[in-house]
C-alpha cells in the first residue's frame, strides 16, 4: 500500500504596507498566519491585478493566529496589506 504524503505549503512573508502579487496562475490559498496586526485591512485576491476582493478581507487590527482558507485560485494570489501587518500566506 503506497502512502501520499503532502509537501509543504510555499509561504511568502510580507510586514510592510503594499499590494503582493504572491503566485501568477492556479494554485491553492491555505492559510494566512497573522503574527502582527496593524490598523488595516488585508485583501485576498484571485487575480494579477485590481484591487476587487473576491477571495475574503481579514479586517484591521485583526487577533493574531492562523486563518484557514483552503481555497482554489485560478488567475494568481494578490494579497493588499493597507496598513504594516506582519503576515505570512501559505499556499501551493
Amino acid at each position: 500500500m503506497s502512502t501520499l504524503v503532502k509537501s509543504a505549503f510555499t509561504p511568502a512573508y510580507i510586514s510592510t504596507a503594499t499590494t503582493t502579487q504572491v503566485k501568477t496562475g492556479n494554485g491553492v490559498l491555505h492559510a494566512i498566519v497573522v503574527g502582527e496586526t496593524s490598523a488595516g485591512a488585508i485583501s485576498i485576491i484571485n487575480n494579477t491585478a485590481g484591487s476587487t476582493v473576491n477571495i475574503g478581507t481579514l479586517k484591521a487590527s485583526i487577533a493574531e493566529g492562523t486563518y484557514f482558507f483552503n481555497v482554489n485560485f485560478s488567475a494568481g494570489l494578490r494579497i493588499i496589506t493597507a496598513g504594516a501587518s506582519k503576515i505570512t500566506v501559505l499556499y501551493e
